[in-house]
């Protein structure tokens, strides 16, 4: 049912955890299936200097979760918010059509972080006349 590349994200997932001073944060869920996830990110030089999840769901959450953080790792901000749902799908080496949402909710935790790290650059600037 699972590729090998998602087995071995599951069972080693990378960049598991929280950055407790990150620059961004963006969480999402799906209540249809139960998953929540959370992207963290800190950023150097407009790039992604360290990432972070925490996600709770299935096998299939935790690998996209992982993939997409090593995916976005060291990218700049433009870079990584052109990570698609196929893309990391594709990285995993696919995953079954009942999956796919997983794929959605990581692609979409990572654009999040990079929106809440823009929105939080802008209220520092205009709090700073």
């Amino acid at each position: 049912m699972y590729s090998e590349k998602v087995m071995e994200h599951f069972r080693n997932p990378r960049n598991m955890g929280e950055i407790p001073d990150a620059d961004g944060v963006g969480t999402v869920g799906n209540p249809v299936c139960g998953d929540m996830m959370a992207i963290y990110i800190k950023v150097k030089d407009n790039r992604i200097a360290d990432i972070k999840f925490k996600t709770f769901g299935c096998g299939a959450a935790v690998a996209t979760s992982s993939m997409v953080t090593e995916l976005a790792k060291e990218k700049t901000l433009e870079e990584a918010m052109k990570i698609t749902r196929a893309n990391v799908a594709d990285a995993l080496e696919g995953l079954p059509p009942v999956k796919m949402h997983c794929s959605n909710l990581a692609a979409d935790a990572l654009h999040a972080a990079i929106e809440d790290y823009h929105k939080k650059q802008k209220s520092d600037k205009g709090g700073r006349k």
